[in-house]
């Protein structure tokens, strides 16, 4: 008769192993491996893919938005669940600050899916220059690490959702930042 195992803790890895398309999905083409700031990376790659011609169309990007959101939904919950909390020191130093107490559901560092598709919806309806964009970029970045309310509270969803939908709320709202900044200074 096989020993009885509990099941893991939150944030604690399964000791499985996440299929290969998942890993390559939620690590944004292995970006999320990057060994410091892998969220910036993931962030910077997301923005090196809208900058592709074509794909900053909103009709491309939307569409971009709502497929990559759900692969990387599944993707993310799988290394997640694999993986655990796994976090690098720059990540848990603002997890520490900016997001006190355990963690409900892992969210490691490694997964980037999330950084891609919220830079996207960041950039989405924006004009296609440089200042623009490096605000989004910017502000993108900020709402992601400081995650303002709501935005901390859609963490706390299960099964990958949490990992993602924090990112598109950031997302959302470095896009009325930004769109707010250049109505002004327009």
């Amino acid at each position: 008769m096989p020993a009885h195992r509990n099941p893991p803790a939150p944030g604690e890895a399964t000791g499985r192993s996440a299929p290969a398309v998942a890993r390559f999905i939620a690590t944004g083409a292995y970006t999320g491996y990057a060994p410091w700031a892998s969220g910036t990376v993931g962030t910077l790659a997301g923005l090196l893919l809208y900058l592709i011609p074509g794909v900053s169309s909103p009709l491309v990007l939307t569409s971009l938005i709502v497929v990559v959101f759900f692969a990387g939904r599944w993707a993310a919950e799988c290394v997640a669940l694999a993986d655990g909390n796994t976090l690098q020191a720059s990540s848990a130093a603002a997890k520490r600050i900016f997001q006190p107490g355990p963690a409900l559901h892992p969210d490691p560092s490694i997964v980037v899916i999330d950084e891609i598709v919220g830079m996207w919806v960041a950039l989405l309806f924006l004009p296609k220059e440089m200042p623009a964009i490096l605000l989004a970029f910017a502000a993108f970045r900020l709402f992601d690490i400081v995650k303002p309310p709501p935005v901390a509270s859609l963490e706390r969803a299960a099964r990958g959702w949490g990992i993602m939908l924090d990112d598109v709320a950031a997302g959302v709202y470095a896009n009325a930042v930004t769109h707010a900044i250049l109505w002004l200074v327009g």
